[in-house]
Protein backbone atom coordinates (compact mmCIF):
# COMPACT_ATOMS: atom_id res chain seq x y z
CA UNK A 1 0.00 0.00 0.00
CA UNK A 2 1.31 3.45 -0.94
CA UNK A 3 2.14 5.92 1.79
CA UNK A 4 -0.62 8.42 2.47
CA UNK A 5 -0.04 12.08 1.67
CA UNK A 6 0.65 14.03 4.91
CA UNK A 7 -2.27 16.38 4.22
CA UNK A 8 -4.61 13.40 3.82
CA UNK A 9 -3.25 11.89 7.04
CA UNK A 10 -4.07 15.19 8.74
CA UNK A 11 -7.74 15.11 7.78
CA UNK A 12 -8.01 11.48 8.91
CA UNK A 13 -6.53 12.49 12.27
CA UNK A 14 -8.98 15.41 12.54
CA UNK A 15 -11.89 13.09 11.71
CA UNK A 16 -10.76 10.58 14.35
CA UNK A 17 -10.47 13.36 16.91
CA UNK A 18 -13.97 14.71 16.17
CA UNK A 19 -15.44 11.23 16.55
CA UNK A 20 -13.53 10.46 19.75
CA UNK A 21 -14.28 13.83 21.35
CA UNK A 22 -18.04 13.38 21.04
CA UNK A 23 -18.46 9.60 21.02
CA UNK A 24 -20.36 9.96 17.73
CA UNK A 25 -20.87 7.16 15.24
CA UNK A 26 -18.67 8.91 12.67
CA UNK A 27 -16.16 11.70 12.40
CA UNK A 28 -15.21 13.52 9.22
CA UNK A 29 -12.96 16.26 7.96
CA UNK A 30 -12.57 18.11 4.70
CA UNK A 31 -9.79 20.24 3.20
CA UNK A 32 -10.82 23.17 1.04
CA UNK A 33 -8.98 24.55 -1.99
CA UNK A 34 -7.17 27.08 0.24
CA UNK A 35 -5.81 24.26 2.46
CA UNK A 36 -8.11 25.05 5.40
CA UNK A 37 -9.59 22.09 7.24
CA UNK A 38 -12.97 21.55 8.87
CA UNK A 39 -13.90 18.65 11.14
CA UNK A 40 -17.28 17.48 12.39
CA UNK A 41 -19.12 14.50 13.76
CA UNK A 42 -22.51 12.92 13.26
CA UNK A 43 -25.34 15.26 14.31
CA UNK A 44 -28.41 13.48 15.60
CA UNK A 45 -30.92 15.87 17.13
CA UNK A 46 -34.70 15.57 17.09
CA UNK A 47 -34.90 18.42 14.56
CA UNK A 48 -31.60 17.99 12.68
CA UNK A 49 -29.80 14.93 11.35
CA UNK A 50 -26.50 15.19 9.45
CA UNK A 51 -23.84 12.68 8.66
CA UNK A 52 -20.39 13.65 9.86
CA UNK A 53 -19.32 14.40 6.30
CA UNK A 54 -22.40 16.54 5.63
CA UNK A 55 -21.62 18.50 8.81
CA UNK A 56 -17.98 19.00 7.80
CA UNK A 57 -19.01 20.18 4.33
CA UNK A 58 -21.58 22.53 5.89
CA UNK A 59 -18.88 24.00 8.16
CA UNK A 60 -16.62 24.54 5.17
CA UNK A 61 -19.36 26.22 3.13
CA UNK A 62 -20.40 28.37 6.11
CA UNK A 63 -16.77 29.54 6.33
CA UNK A 64 -16.69 30.55 2.67
CA UNK A 65 -15.15 27.50 1.00
CA UNK A 66 -16.13 27.21 -2.64
CA UNK A 67 -14.36 23.94 -3.35
CA UNK A 68 -12.78 20.92 -1.69
CA UNK A 69 -9.53 19.09 -2.29
CA UNK A 70 -10.27 15.99 -0.21
CA UNK A 71 -12.48 14.51 2.49
CA UNK A 72 -12.11 11.79 5.08
CA UNK A 73 -14.60 9.80 7.14
CA UNK A 74 -13.79 7.65 10.15
CA UNK A 75 -16.45 5.01 10.50
CA UNK A 76 -17.09 1.39 11.32
CA UNK A 77 -19.32 1.14 8.24
CA UNK A 78 -18.17 -0.74 5.15
CA UNK A 79 -18.79 2.25 2.89
CA UNK A 80 -19.50 5.97 2.86
CA UNK A 81 -23.21 6.61 2.40
CA UNK A 82 -24.55 8.25 -0.74
CA UNK A 83 -25.78 11.43 0.99
CA UNK A 84 -22.31 12.07 2.41
CA UNK A 85 -20.66 11.53 -0.97
CA UNK A 86 -23.20 13.82 -2.60
CA UNK A 87 -22.39 16.64 -0.16
CA UNK A 88 -18.69 16.46 -1.06
CA UNK A 89 -19.36 16.13 -4.78
CA UNK A 90 -21.66 19.16 -4.75
CA UNK A 91 -18.50 21.22 -4.24
CA UNK A 92 -15.92 18.98 -5.88
CA UNK A 93 -17.14 16.24 -8.22
CA UNK A 94 -13.73 14.53 -8.35
CA UNK A 95 -12.47 15.07 -4.79
CA UNK A 96 -11.28 11.86 -3.14
CA UNK A 97 -13.24 10.67 -0.12
CA UNK A 98 -11.08 8.56 2.16
CA UNK A 99 -12.75 6.03 4.46
CA UNK A 100 -10.78 4.98 7.52
CA UNK A 101 -11.56 2.69 10.41
CA UNK A 102 -11.53 3.91 13.99
CA UNK A 103 -7.77 3.33 14.17
CA UNK A 104 -7.28 5.64 11.20
CA UNK A 105 -6.39 2.82 8.82
CA UNK A 106 -7.61 2.77 5.24
CA UNK A 107 -9.12 -0.52 4.02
Amino acid sequence: MAELDPEDSKIITLARSARARTGAAEGAAVRDTMGRTYAACTVSLPSLKLTALQAAVAAAVASGADGLEAAAVVTEADSVDADSLAAVHDLAPTAPVLRANTKGELP
